[in-house]
């Protein structure tokens, strides 16, 4: 039986334990110095996974209704710039009934009403970026104005039957249980204009047409038009009005989603990033402990009792 070593077997595995405990300490703290992460797995966080979970689940949620909100944003911001066009077409054909009262004179009145239904029906009939109609409702995939000149809506039943929008306006999620209606139909904007056009171009049709003077019975219709085309021109400054409280409530709300996106994606870095300068710190002790421990281990191995005999 030997006796010459001075240190015990308990003592060796004392020191392998240590060497053990120190290797996987440096072995995690390299990990999270590489990463940037506290672990890679869930046991690693212990506790704390559900309230991890939860933020995440929640920032992707708000960063869901930030898309589509800035989605609606972009639409919101279009609608604006085509209503209000519409509402300066019926401003324009006011006007244009205005002059033609005004000096006696219906000559060139047909051509800028004309001109007038092009521009109308061209707007009512946008796309959006995906090929739908802006102004359709549900029925997206078809035209919501079926009117191609002002000749067939002169020869359409009724101002009615030549939109075929749906009934259901477009609706945004912006929050939990919080709607934003965003969408217009195009039979709620372009009505009242399209039925002002009808309507004078009915009467030239049936008194022989607007000439360089006009009849008195000419006269005195066109004059009833002018009242008709301003309250379409005021009912469409009205709707471009909603539109713009409706845009900046989609901004209020955009602001919102930035602050809980923000706030949520803090709750995750709090729990799975590491502070790094600490995690470095770490490692560098680890390193010196494992070290340590391997140095330590060696010299038990080495110690005899012939070290202290002597020669």
């Amino acid at each position: 039986m030997s006796v010459d070593r001075v240190s015990t077997n308990a003592q060796a595995q004392f020191m392998l334990n240590q060497i053990n405990r120190a290797n996987v300490a440096l072995t995690d703290a390299q990990k999270q110095v590489s990463s940037g992460k506290v672990a890679n797995d869930y046991a690693g966080y212990k506790d704390k996974v559900s309230v991890l979970e939860a933020a995440r689940s929640a920032g992707a949620r708000v960063d869901a209704y930030q898309s589509a909100t800035q989605t609606a944003i972009t639409q919101a911001d279009l609608q604006d710039t085509q209503i209000t066009s519409l509402a300066g077409l019926a401003a324009q054909l006011r006007d244009a009934l205005t002059k033609a009262v005004g000096q006696n004179d219906g000559s060139t009145l047909m051509t800028e009403a004309g001109s007038i239904f092009d521009s109308a029906a061209q707007i009512l009939n946008s796309k959006d970026a995906n090929g739908n109609y802006i102004y359709g409702g549900e029925n997206n995939n078809t035209p919501p104005f079926t009117a191609t000149s002002l000749a067939n809506l002169l020869a359409a039943p009724s101002v009615a039957s030549t939109f075929d929008n749906g009934q259901q306006k477009q609706s945004v999620r912006v929050g939990d249980g919080e709607t934003v209606q965003i969408g217009q139909l195009a039979s709620d904007m372009g009505a009242d204009l399209m039925n002002t056009l009808k309507s004078v171009a009915a009467f030239a049709s049936s008194s022989g047409g607007y000439g360089n003077t006009l009849t008195p019975a000419q006269s005195s219709f066109l004059g009833t038009q002018i009242t008709s085309a301003k309250t379409a021109a005021d009912n469409l400054n009205n709707v471009a009005a909603a539109n713009g409280f409706t845009y900046n409530r989609l901004k209020d709300a955009s602001d919102q989603q930035d602050s809980l996106s923000t706030l949520y994606k803090g709750f995750v870095s709090d729990i799975e990033d590491v502070d790094m300068p600490t995690a470095v710190t770490r490692l560098n002790q680890n390193q010196v402990a494992l070290q340590a421990a391997l140095q330590v281990t060696s010299q038990l191995h080495q110690i005899s009792l012939l070290n202290y005999l002597n020669n």
